[in-house]
């Protein structure tokens, strides 16, 4: 296992409603990027204000950060997010196979999602004052299909799908090396070589999925991911680029 990143805090609490909530109640004050660590998560949430099912065992954090580039750009690091947590799998299972990262910010393991990110900003437009980049893996527990969308991903632990029982500490010691290492990738030489390590690893990538959005649905080939992170379908209307749905398969 990797030492703890310098310039990298780390809190954990026994208890929060969520790290999300709490990342922006604390964030002002942070000198640097923080890591905080909920043992218990009792109001987690995920994209569009879902609820996040997270039983003790489980996985809860949110990484604070202060960036400086555009929201557009900021956006981006959901795809960092994803690199680091298949390689924090990797490091604590021994093992790559199984796992794929599913656009925009989901992690699967042997087809079923094991984790989930969520971005959230605090400030103006195109001044963000910071981001909490939220993560929940099903370390120990995973949902039932009754407590998913229909049609969704089934939801899968890394215990059920391995046999290997890590701790949420265990994981975070993991899971922050890998990331600052490849955040300081993304620093020094922006999204190209985050988008084309991601696309290596992209579920499904070159095969038909469905991306719904609250507008529409849309069904194609997925092609590629884009210079700005968006999803490239090869629809029967031509190629069609889209910011933000959820996928199905």
């Amino acid at each position: 296992m990797q030492d703890w990143p310098d310039g990298y805090g780390k809190r954990v609490l026994a208890s929060i409603d969520s790290t999300n909530a709490e990342a922006a109640r604390i964030a002002d004050d942070l000198a640097g990027p923080e890591w905080i660590l909920a043992l218990e998560q009792t109001a987690g949430r995920g994209r569009r204000g879902r609820a996040w099912v997270n039983p003790v065992g489980n996985f809860a954090a949110t990484l604070v950060l202060h960036p400086t580039e555009p929201p557009e750009v900021v956006a981006l690091r959901s795809f960092v997010a994803s690199l680091a947590l298949y390689d924090a799998f990797v490091a604590v299972t021994g093992r790559p196979q199984g796992l794929s990262l599913k656009w925009p910010n989901d992690v699967l393991l042997n087809g079923g999602k094991v984790a989930g990110i969520l971005l959230e900003s605090v400030g103006m437009a195109r001044d963000i004052r910071h981001i909490g980049i939220g993560i929940g893996v099903n370390l120990k527990e995973a949902p039932g299909a009754d407590q998913v969308e229909e049609g969704a991903v089934r939801p899968v632990s890394l215990l059920s799908e391995t046999g290997i029982a890590v701790s949420p500490e265990e994981f975070l010691d993991a899971l922050a090396p890998a990331y600052a290492h490849h955040e300081a990738q993304f620093r020094i030489y922006g999204f190209e070589p985050i988008r084309a390590l991601w696309l290596d690893r992209a579920a499904r990538l070159g095969e038909v999925i469905t991306a719904r959005s609250m507008r529409d649905e849309r069904t194609g080939t997925f092609e590629t991911v884009d210079a700005a992170g968006n999803l490239v379908l090869s629809t029967a209307k031509g190629r069609e680029t889209i910011a933000a749905a959820d996928i199905f398969f």
